[in-house]
């Protein structure tokens, strides 16, 4: 046997140097389809949180400006304007928020469309990379839109109607822009460091933790900053870093003059506490989720590879940094009620693309009886997490979070009909789900949790749950309140005696969930016709939902629709 030199092993790395006409688009389409397949097992559903953002989209187009309904203060209960930016663009051309589509209502289709698409996009920026490293680079897109199509975290949130699709597009290409730049011995080249500071600035306008990937660049750069010298890396860093923050900053500073706030909303409820030590054990929730075993096995190949000094090894390297501040970005932000990881969606991409780059690599060398072993056990690894993502799959489905249409039939439409009933034109609902009522709802809709009403958003944010109840009672003194489970417990709006006092019970049950002002109705008979409209119409129509969580709820939303 021969021994191999350095060189000849860099070139047995390089993909093959024939000309040929690359097919790109076998293995985008294919992987794509998976991950569209699995996504079509959740059907209609959408998560309601992404109804609020859907509400701005319909009245920034109307030309009602950044309010939530038509006559509402101008608010910024969103916290992702790229994503609103497109929704918006779907709206202008009609596409979006306008009717059915062979009998699918387009506010269901069209972000699910903008979703498959966004995968098509992480695709082909895994195939722009593999192509420069593997010689069947097909195979390996595949291979990675495959893992992808199997991660129940990654397809739900992608498909929920929420930003996460293109927040997966974006950082994805970052972390490709990165790797090609790393292959060529571009990195300090004026176009790559304005192409990531563009990448970064749609990163942190597409959820607020995209500014955790500002610190990829300036990570790699400083791998480079010996052979280059310090004051061309300096001068790359902070081409990129300009070039990020025009944009970004430009939205902040219209923030601040549009809102009177740095910060939107949802970040002033939250209130996000500075990371403790403890926070960044939460990395375990990423790998107990994956599997520990498929973790392990899959840091053994990265290790062979990064052990060669390989073409893939550099290009591995140039992954792992956004990875890192993307397990580093989940680790800090506050735990999601949601579930299913809603927070991970980078991590489950750029993961998934070192995790088949390096397993193919593995998988590809030495001869047959070679490669049987690193095979047997990573499919010995990955058998437990098939069957974790598959009870995840599973569960998910029979009772998917929120759904849109559940909030937008029993708290948009079911109210309503309630002011219908109780004959007031200037009624207020208050209540914590706020995204399909926003869309449906004809009463001012008042949001108990903060995320689209500044005075609450600031109470929230100090934990001053009194005066979240004050608030309500003294200042907004709403015709109809809504609450239940842990949003009574949080708040103590449900056991507030000012509640007693000021308002009727209309919900049946042990615990008491609607309610409706004293002062607001006029007679016994009209409060008796209010709760047997809850009992009975808002009963069915509530029922029926929770039947069908994954349908959908008629061709359009409109305010003063009913059940």
């Amino acid at each position: 046997m021969t021994a191999t030199t350095a060189p000849e092993r860099h070139a047995a790395d390089a993909a093959p140097s024939r000309p040929r006409r690359v097919r790109w688009w076998w293995p985008v389409a294919g992987g794509t389809a998976l991950i569209a397949a699995h996504g079509a097992l959740y059907g209609n559903w959408l998560v309601d949180d992404a109804a609020i953002t859907f509400a701005y989209a319909r009245t920034i187009t109307d030309g009602l400006g950044p309010v939530l309904q038509p006559g509402a203060e101008p608010t910024e209960a969103y916290s992702n304007p790229a994503w609103l930016a497109l929704l918006a663009l779907g709206r202008l051309v009609g596409l979006f928020d306008r009717g059915a589509v062979f009998g699918v209502p387009d506010y269901v289709l069209f972000p699910k469309a903008l979703a498959v698409l966004c995968c098509a996009g992480v695709l082909l920026a895994c195939h722009a990379v593999a192509r420069r490293v593997f010689r069947r680079p097909g195979l390996v897109t595949v291979a990675f839109g495959a893992v992808l199509a199997a991660i129940p975290s990654f397809v739900i949130w992608v498909f929920s109607g929420l930003e996460n699709p293109l927040y997966a597009l974006v950082t994805c290409w970052l972390a490709v822009v990165l790797s090609v730049a790393v292959l060529d011995d571009r990195l300090l080249s004026g176009r790559v460091a304005v192409a990531v500071g563009l990448l970064v600035a749609v990163a942190a306008l597409t959820r607020p933790d995209g500014l955790v990937y500002a610190g990829a660049y300036p990570l790699l750069v400083l791998t480079a900053v010996r052979r280059v010298g310090l004051a061309a890396a300096v001068r790359s860093v902070a081409l990129s870093t300009a070039v990020f923050l025009v944009p970004f900053g430009a939205y902040v500073a219209w923030r601040r003059v549009e809102f009177g706030r740095w910060l939107a909303l949802p970040a002033v409820a939250k209130s996000q506490d500075p990371p403790t030590l403890a926070q960044f054990t939460r990395v375990g929730e990423v790998v107990q989720y994956a599997g520990a075993l498929a973790v392990l096995v899959v840091a053994l190949c990265v290790g062979l590879v990064l052990a060669r000094g390989s073409r893939l090894g550099s290009v591995l390297v140039a992954l792992l940094a956004p990875l890192g501040l993307a397990l580093l970005g989940y680790a800090v932000l506050a735990p999601d009620w949601m579930g299913e990881l809603r927070f991970a969606t980078p991590v489950w991409v750029l993961g998934a693309l070192v995790a088949v780059f390096a397993a193919a690599r593995v998988l590809g060398r030495g001869t047959a009886r070679r490669r049987a072993v690193p095979a047997v056990a990573l499919a010995v690894a990955v058998l437990p997490t098939v069957a974790r993502f598959t009870t995840a799959a599973r569960e998910f489905r029979a009772a998917p979070t929120v759904p849109m249409c559940l909030v937008a039939e029993t708290f948009g439409r079911g109210f309503n009909g309630l002011a219908d009933i109780l004959g007031v034109e200037r009624a207020t609902l208050l209540l914590p789900d706020v995204g399909g009522t926003a869309l449906t709802a004809r009463p001012a809709v008042v949001d108990l949790v903060g995320l689209a009403e500044p005075r609450m958003a600031d109470l929230w944010g100090a934990r001053d749950m009194a005066g979240v109840r004050d608030y309500a009672f003294d200042r907004v003194k709403p015709t109809f309140i809504h609450s239940h489970g842990e949003w009574s417990r949080l708040t103590g709006i449900a056991d507030d005696p000012r509640l007693a006092a000021d308002y009727h019970v209309l919900s049946a049950g042990p615990v008491a969930q609607d309610w409706v002002r004293r002062d607001a109705v006029a007679d016994e008979a009209r409060l008796a016709a209010l709760r047997d409209y809850v009992r009975t119409d808002l009963a069915r129509a509530e029922a029926a939902r929770r039947d069908a969580p994954r349908g959908h709820c008629g061709p359009t939303l409109r305010p003063g629709q009913v059940p």
